[in-house]
């Protein structure tokens, strides 16, 4: 199955956060869809591996997204090493993506930032016909995404662009609720307080949202990161159009 954007997370619930308006919004607009997890979450203070994977396919049913896989790297421990960079050209080959989108180049978790290192550069060993990697003991063709994008997590990072999700945000946060065990839920009396289990973290979430749609006279936005320089077709590709 081809796929037109293909989001990364190191861990289930990083995409929810980062990028969901989005997938939301291109999912209407016709687009195909997918996630991957790097890793199962397994050193999360709250919650176990079972439980990541049932809030993530709760999740991806919001979001509507075509595919999901784990890879199931340590948690903590991967490395951007060649053993790991094949498993995510092997994916990106599967799937051949358009657009994929990471983790934050730089953040509070080091594993963020090892994440958007290991995605981006695997993109591009990915387009090198002497890679070799293969699917069901058949040679996989080679496959270069257009663009690599990263989504802006706990650290204020300037965006290079963004864009209005406000008719899904609702979506979004409820994607992000779909994580009760990492994140602040009045019914759960069981888990221990961490950064990012208290109400004020969703709101910070909420707010950055705010912010980032206020930068474009939006009610909510996301805000990305590209190397690469973002081309348009014409003018009209910047003019906010009222319907």
């Amino acid at each position: 199955m081809k796929l037109d954007i293909l989001a990364f997370g190191v861990h289930p619930d990083d995409v929810e956060l980062g990028c969901a308006g989005v997938l939301l919004i291109e999912k209407l607009n016709g687009k195909k869809t997918g996630i991957i997890d790097l890793t199962q979450g397994e050193l999360g203070t709250n919650g176990t591996i079972e439980t990541r994977k049932t809030e993530a396919d709760i999740a991806s049913e919001i979001l509507k997204v075509d595919t999901r896989e784990n890879l199931k790297m340590a948690d903590g421990f991967f490395e951007n090493n060649e053993v790991q960079q094949r498993k995510i050209i092997e994916v990106l080959r599967k799937y051949k993506p358009e657009i994929i989108i990471c983790n934050a180049p730089e953040d509070r978790h080091p594993d963020h930032g090892r994440s958007a290192n290991l995605v981006s550069d695997a993109a591009f060993l990915s387009g090198l016909i002497k890679v070799e990697t293969f699917e069901n003991n058949e040679i996989q063709k080679p496959w270069r995404p257009k663009y690599v994008l990263q989504y802006i997590q706990d650290r204020y990072l300037k965006p290079d662009f963004v864009v209005d999700i406000s008719t899904v945000f609702e979506q979004k946060i409820e994607s992000i609720k779909a994580y009760k065990t990492q994140f602040y839920d009045a019914t759960n009396k069981n888990s221990e307080q961490t950064y990012i289990s208290t109400p004020e973290f969703l709101d910070a979430v909420i707010a950055r949202a705010a912010m980032f749609g206020k930068m474009i006279g939006v009610k909510y936005a996301e805000g990305f990161i590209s190397k690469k320089t973002i081309g348009i077709a014409n003018l009209d590709a910047i003019i906010k159009r009222n319907t």
